[in-house]
């Protein structure tokens, strides 16, 4: 009997050892792989901390992300006065009425809403363009109800963000992050007010960068995509919210949707938020954003056919080539002053690979004009590495207007739409708005960016040519045309046209 207990026992010690041993090593493991603690903050205005993510084979944690965010995002509501409209009534009219059958409508208040985030602990808050453009009225609404009046300092269209003001002090800014480190596959978290509801987090992953939808060219002719796509859920509500990492910092702003429906279908799209760190900058210091312009009209080649590649005077050999191709170099532009020449191929901005327009107007996007940049280009098949001294785009584009590039007609600066242009829009010819200034064009509700296909049923697509339709007007303009990127159909405007001054050729 003795002989049989020994083996037992000497079996069960062995067995107890093993299973302590394993669960000391697996507290241990699990101990070294948590998370890493709260981002150190600076002591006031805005904040800004390296992306590192999650280490590689750590388990991922959203409820640090997620519960320091959401005390830094607010609810945004909009309120835009409804316009009195005159109109005639002829019922009243006829049977002779007070006031001659001339009555007044008042058109009901337009409600909106998005979300924000407050970027300083002084009360600035970061949010879409969209959100608040037209808006009379901007209250914000903090997690725990508290509510205030907002004041919008500024806008910038072609990036689709704004920036906001409340009073306050030692407010939750958040912190932001470096958008250039974000990966592909790093977990993420969407964070806003959508449908309504109170404030909202969702989960998923960087599905893509250097997206660009075409959804910016609705508000502005200058329009910059380099979105960062992701699979979480984004729904109505949610514009204007922060995208973050699992550390909870800031590394785009929630900006659209793809969608068939209008509801989330699987794809969001959020502004880098080097990029938007800039644009805000800029906003808070100089009310508008001031942005470096390079002055050369761009082709993605893997974008064209061969056909229209042949059309526009491309070698077959380019369309294999990696980089941007320059199209056109602008008179007077900082690209034309360092030597860049149609033909030549970008391959990368300060070391960024440019792969895309996209990606390339982004990088020159977060310079100032006066500002330097190298570029890495190729000219034949030698690589060459120059430094462009960005310009101001207005100041650019004006000077290609006087060199014979343009024109200014109906208080607008007009020129016609080049090769690429009228393959992206499938026109045979036009005209597009650089700047629809203040004349008959921006009192007719026409903005910048516009392309005209017709004045008076006929195609225009020189000053000849709008002066000799304009003629035919019979004291109106009739325009047919479209915006840039729209892929909503056509518009008709119509006008009284005085002729005269409307019509000045430079």
């Amino acid at each position: 009997m003795k002989k049989i207990l020994v083996p037992i026992g000497v079996s069960m010690l062995t067995t107890l050892g093993s299973v302590w041993a394993y669960q000391s090593y697996q507290n241990h493991k699990t101990g070294s792989l948590q998370t890493s603690g709260p981002v150190q903050r600076t002591p006031a205005g805005l904040h800004y901390a390296s992306n590192s993510g999650a280490a590689i084979g750590q388990p991922v944690d959203f409820t640090y992300a997620a519960e320091n965010t959401v005390k830094s995002v607010v609810h945004i509501r909009t309120k835009k006065e409804g316009k009195t409209v005159v109109a005639r009534n002829p019922f009243h009219e006829f049977f002779g009425f007070p006031g001659g059958g001339i009555q007044e409508y008042k058109m009901p208040d337009a409600k909106g809403g998005g979300s924000g985030v407050i970027i300083s602990s002084d009360g600035y808050i970061l949010t879409n363009n969209h959100v608040v453009a037209g808006a009379d009225e901007v209250q914000v609404t903090f997690n725990n109800r508290h509510t205030q009046t907002a004041k919008v300092i500024g806008t910038d269209p072609a990036t689709d963000l704004a920036v906001l003001k409340i009073d306050g002090k030692d407010l939750p800014a958040i912190t932001f992050g470096n958008s250039d480190e974000v990966k592909l596959g790093q977990w993420v978290l969407a964070v806003g007010f959508p449908l309504n509801l109170d404030a909202t987090v969702t989960a998923g992953i960087v599905s893509a960068k250097g997206r660009s939808i075409g959804i910016n060219a609705r508000q502005s002719s200058r329009a910059i995509e380099s979105f960062i796509q992701t699979d979480a859920a984004v729904n109505p509500g949610n514009s204007g919210g922060p995208l973050v990492n699992t550390q909870g910092q800031l590394v785009g702003i929630n900006s659209a949707i793809a969608s068939p429906t209008g509801a989330y279908a699987g794809y969001s799209y959020a502004v880098p938020s080097n990029l938007a760190r800039k644009v805000a900058d800029d906003i808070i210091k100089f009310g508008k954003v001031k942005r470096g312009y390079l002055g050369a009209s761009l082709i993605d080649l893997d974008k064209i056919s061969p056909e229209q590649a042949k059309e526009l005077g491309i070698p077959e050999e380019k369309l294999k080539s990696n980089g941007v191709y320059i199209a056109e170099v602008l008179k007077g532009s900082g690209a034309e002053k360092a030597g860049l020449k149609k033909g030549d191929m970008v391959t990368a901005i300060n070391g960024v690979p440019t792969n895309s327009t996209s990606i390339l107007m982004e990088q020159v996007a977060r310079y100032h004009p006066g500002d330097k940049v190298q570029v890495d280009f190729v000219r034949g098949k030698e690589s060459h590495r120059i430094h462009v001294e960005l310009k101001d785009q207005q100041a650019t584009e004006e000077l290609t207007i006087a060199a014979g590039g343009g024109f200014k007609a109906l208080g607008a600066s007009l020129r016609p739409l080049n090769k690429q242009e009228i393959n992206s829009l499938g026109v045979s010819k036009g005209l597009i708005v650089a700047d629809a200034g203040k004349g008959e064009l921006a009192r007719a509700g026409i903005k910048s960016g516009f392309v005209i296909l017709s004045v008076n049923d006929k195609e225009v697509s020189s000053a000849a040519e709008l002066k000799e339709a304009l003629a035919d007007g019979d004291g109106m303009v009739h325009l047919r045309g479209t915006y840039e990127g729209n892929r909503r159909g056509q518009y008709y405007y119509s006008f009284p046209y005085s002729g005269g001054d409307a019509f000045n050729l430079n």
